[in-house]
């Protein structure tokens, strides 16, 4: 059956709908030894597809996990600082998954990984407001006045944020800890969000994406999301 590049290339694991839109604009596909071009299709029963250098296979096993993420390990597949990598942590799993979203170095908590790349496109996708919620430990107090400004949207750099949700706000000597549930993916969206309104981010752990939560799951572990999850993760995508 002939399928669209980006979305054979999505199916096998390898990248995102766009980034694999992103390697056929930058001449890294070929079809039949043809340089490919967006819209073209091809069928792996009878045409060889070759992404960056490698022969596309047939789709692979879709897994999707869910990483509770240490502090001091970046959301990426390389780095060239040499930092520790989330995908070190993912042992005895075959396929190869990448990250859907970032946690940056120092944030910890809920990471799913997934070689599904429609499943990554859709959760990463602005227009599903997907909710992600973070437990945030924070050098102050959070006033009122704070928090009805990270409730109405806070203006950073790259613009207006969507309003936020605080919940469970309470004082532990000079420190806050606070929940906010926020459904962009901006870069240290968070961090540059308390910064905006007076609060140093001491610690920052995400604990729920969506309905799913970290629950027991122990830092620096993951598990595999069953049927049932990802078919709700789909539902709202």
């Amino acid at each position: 059956m002939n399928i669209r590049l980006q979305k054979l290339i999505a199916q096998a694991g390898l990248a995102s709908r766009r980034k694999a839109e992103r390697w056929i604009e930058d001449g890294l596909v070929t079809v039949n030894g043809n340089m490919a071009k967006l819209g073209d299709r091809a069928d792996l029963s009878v045409d060889q597809v070759i992404v960056n250098g490698q022969p596309l296979q047939h789709a692979e096993k879709k897994v999707t996990v869910m990483l509770n993420k240490p502090r001091g390990y970046v959301s990426t597949l390389s780095d060239p600082e040499g930092r520790k990598l989330v995908s070190d942590l993912i042992i005895d799993v075959q396929e190869r998954l990448f990250p859907i979203g970032r946690l940056d170095y120092n944030t910890e908590g809920l990471l799913l990984l997934t070689n599904d790349g429609d499943l990554a496109q859709g959760l990463s996708h602005p227009r599903y407001h997907v909710d992600k919620t973070y437990l945030v430990k924070a050098l102050g107090e959070l006033t009122v006045t704070m928090t009805q400004k990270l409730e109405s949207g806070i203006e950073l750099d790259d613009g207006m944020t969507a309003p936020a949700k605080i919940e469970n706000i309470r004082g532990r000597g000079a420190h806050s800890w606070f929940e906010i549930t926020i459904h962009e993916g901006r870069n240290r969206q968070v961090r540059r969000m308390c910064d905006k309104v007076g609060l140093q981010v001491l610690r920052l752990k995400r604990i729920k994406q969506g309905f799913l939560t970290l629950g027991t799951l122990p830092t620096g572990k993951f598990r595999e999301l069953d049927n049932s999850e990802i078919s709700r993760l789909k539902k709202i995508i």
